[in-house]
């Protein structure tokens, strides 16, 4: 992509200038508005359940989680988009359709009457999201030069840590005071004065297009993850039933394309993703790093609130402060990280971060109805520490070996696979647990209450008794049964997470074959740095 005739090293100031910070303050408020959106909602997954559901039948969990899931799949289907429209539309341009795009996408998630009409809007919302943070670093680079990289990278992690500390918080504060609409009306406001932003601060640039659009990457690509996802997380709507033709089509018919695009993207100069990549063995064992982290870690992370909520009948704004201690955990080890990684290979760095993982969810393992507060806390706040020196080791040493336009192509892979794996594991995860809960004795007596179908189960008659208490006064469900069904709540949770611990603990094999002696970087001036989508 072309903005203007490439400038030297000379031709910026040592010092991160005013002219950047007024760039910068564009960049990071779209960043914010992106990443948070992201951690946002997973407050309101319990909420959404009842809300467009009964208290007698809530929507299912795996059902509710697809306001996750197809947003960071609209996100990871865009990114690789980005490039070519930066180059065919000009950056400028582009940001502020991203941005409107965005902020209408949030306008009418606040319309939605239905689950599946509020998951359409929110893949609307992630196709402004996605472009956000990739066209945002461009831009910082273009304005700052890449010798400011590391000052510059300080200033874009800003949003990457308030994403995990704030969202979850004002996501509860939002729902508590006011309605599960205002987490997403807030993003109105904060859209337009980015506009406005944006308009003035952002000077104009010329697009000069260079590379054709991969018309049949895009067509085989796209569809092929939204189909396979799609078949995962009609699962437990089946009753876990692979056979049952919505999920084995779609997970077939996925499969199937997502094959051709591999077979097909060997084909084209400049094709969607360049798996031509995966032939440089740094950039392939930090990616299957980040993929097996990213499904285990983001996974389990969004059942977080949900238990805190459902299990300990906690608010959703006391749920987001719950969870704040694993932002700040990673706000405390990050930067030391980033700073560590030029000193030491990252060979010796990542493993000690998915170690430190390895601990705190294994206290999650644990969980039981009554399990401390305090002894959750200190486990969020470990896996925090492992977190923030997992993610960004991954991606700066996964470039390291890229030369020229592989470094722009490395970091679309990149980022395409964290926020597929986020999906996958959002999916397996939410799977996992609705079909745990499912597997929970029916309460005599209530087989015959119109409303109830085949009757209510003790999990449900717990989780109700948390989030919903009247709905159960008119049925005089037993007591023992609820406190019988929260002991098998919390032990779904616990069980779930058993799932996302063995993940990580495989994830130290890719990550035990990450780099273990100091090699020179291959990225020269010209270089852009990676696009970091949290």
């Amino acid at each position: 992509m072309t903005l203007s005739q490439p400038a030297t090293q000379s031709d910026y100031p040592d010092h991160i200038d005013a002219a950047v910070l007024k760039i910068a303050g564009v960049v990071v408020l779209g960043a914010i508005m992106s990443i948070l959106d992201i951690t946002v909602v997973n407050v309101a997954l319990p909420t959404f359940q009842l809300e467009f559901g009964t208290p007698d039948d809530p929507v299912t969990y795996a059902h509710v989680a697809w306001t996750v899931t197809a947003y960071t799949l609209a996100l990871a289907t865009v990114i690789p988009l980005t490039g070519w429209g930066a180059n065919r539309f000009g950056t400028k341009r582009l940001y502020m359709t991203a941005i409107f795009l965005f902020t209408a996408g949030s306008a009418l998630c606040a319309t939605a009457t239905s689950i599946d009409m509020l998951i359409a809007f929110r893949v609307l919302q992630g196709l402004g999201g996605g472009m956000l943070m990739p066209l945002g670093m461009t831009i910082m680079t273009q304005a700052a030069g890449p010798h400011r990289m590391g000052r510059l990278m300080a200033i874009l992690g800003v949003p990457m840590l308030l994403g995990p500390i704030m969202g979850p918080i004002l996501g509860g504060w939002l729902i508590e005071v006011a309605s599960w609409h205002w987490i997403f009306l807030i993003n109105v406001p904060l859209g337009a004065i980015a506009l406005v932003y944006a308009w003035f601060a952002l000077a104009k640039d010329h697009a000069e297009p260079s590379e054709s659009l991969d018309l049949l990457g895009v067509a085989l690509m796209s569809p092929g993850l939204a189909l396979f996802l799609f078949g995962i997380s009609s699962l437990p709507a089946e009753g876990g039933d692979f056979t049952a033709p919505r999920v084995w089509v779609s997970i077939l018919i996925g499969v199937l394309l997502m094959a051709a695009f591999v077979w097909h993207s060997f084909k084209p100069e400049h094709p969607l993703l360049d798996l031509r990549l995966f032939r440089d063995r740094n950039l392939t064992v930090s990616i299957i790093t980040m993929f097996l982290f990213a499904a285990a870690f983001f996974g389990g992370l969004l059942l977080v609130p949900t238990y805190f909520q459902q299990i300990r009948g906690e608010s959703t704004l006391h749920a987001g402060l719950l969870v704040a201690p694993q932002g700040l955990g990673a706000m405390v080890t990050m930067p030391i990280a980033g700073r560590l990684v030029d000193k030491i290979p990252v060979g010796r760095i990542v493993p000690v971060g998915l170690g430190l993982i390895v601990i705190g969810m294994f206290g999650l393992t644990q969980l039981t109805a009554t399990t401390p507060y305090a002894l959750i806390i200190v486990m969020l706040v470990v896996m925090g520490f492992g977190m923030g020196g997992t993610m960004m080791p991954l991606f700066t040493t996964a470039l390291r070996t890229l030369r020229g336009p592989q470094v722009s192509r490395g970091s679309t892979l990149l980022n395409i696979t964290q926020q597929i794996a986020s999906s996958c594991g959002v999916a397996t995860m939410s799977v996992i647990l609705t079909n745990q809960l499912n597997d929970s004795p029916i309460i005599p007596g209530t087989q015959n209450i119109p409303g109830l179908g085949d009757g209510l189960k003790e999990t449900q008659a717990a989780i109700l008794s948390n989030t919903r208490p009247e709905s159960l006064i008119p049925l005089h469900i037993d007591p023992a049964a609820i406190a019988r069904g929260l002991v098998e709540a919390a032990q779904a949770f616990a069980n779930t997470y058993w799932v996302a611990w063995v993940m990580v603990v495989l994830t130290l094999i890719p990550a035990l074959m990450l780099p273990r002696k100091r090699a020179k970087s291959d990225l020269v001036q010209g270089d852009l740095p990676p696009a970091v989508v949290d």
